[in-house]
């Protein structure tokens, strides 16, 4: 139980490490950010909701309160990866390793998360 808690937080904190970077630089690089948006023919507009929705559901992982409201940001983060990794290889930049990895993480997260956490 022990090596799986550990595992679980490993996860987890390579989880809001990675969801961090990305909302800072949805706010830090939104002209960057901006040009990969339109590059997949996602609307620009959703660019700073999307970052503020990416650290709510990190605050309601972390604090573990929620139950449902945990399930869904799971689930949203879920469908942020899947999405990202299908732009990235549908405009063949060569770049949907980290959506990958991100979704190794976020499913080992969430399945350990099960075991460990109430």
């Amino acid at each position: 139980m022990k090596t799986q808690k550990i595992a679980y937080w490993i996860a987890t904190g390579l989880l809001t490490v990675l969801m961090l970077f990305s909302a800072s630089m949805y706010f830090f690089q939104h002209e960057m950010i901006e040009g990969a948006f339109t590059s997949f023919g996602y609307p620009t507009y959703i660019i700073y909701p999307l970052a503020v929705a990416k650290l709510l559901g990190l605050v309601v992982i972390l604090s573990n309160k929620g139950g449902v409201l945990k399930e869904w940001a799971y689930a949203g983060f879920f469908f942020d990866f899947v999405l990202a990794f299908f732009a990235h290889y549908m405009i063949s930049d060569g770049q949907q390793t980290l959506a990958f990895i991100g979704l190794v993480v976020l499913l080992a997260s969430y399945f350990l998360g099960k075991k460990v956490r109430p």
